[in-house]
């Protein structure tokens, strides 16, 4: 029986316009338009040996979730002879 751990993070970019040109003695204008593009990075981790698996997605959801656990047991080797407990958060779309 072997333990794994989960969990997952977002990674985001909120792009910031720092300077704007403007005439001396006048006030600049900078008309934002704020835009967020994330990732999601979901890991799964053997605290033991150290063998890790990690996925890249542009969302989150509970069908990609489940998909999620799905690819992980296929990749890791989940089966009769390889009985994996996996340690999992309270995250809301889990």
């Amino acid at each position: 029986m072997e333990v794994f751990a989960s969990d997952e993070h977002r990674l985001g970019l909120k792009p910031v316009t720092r300077r704007v040109w403007a005439p001396v003695g006048e006030r600049p204008i900078a008309p934002g338009h704020h835009r967020f593009d994330w990732l999601y990075v979901a890991a799964f981790v053997s605290p033991a040996t150290g063998e890790t698996f990690w996925y890249v997605h542009d969302g989150v959801s509970k069908p990609f979730f489940e998909a999620l656990l799905a690819t992980f047991a296929r990749e890791a080797g989940a089966c009769h002879e390889r009985t994996i407990v996996l340690v999992i958060d309270n995250a809301g779309w889990g």
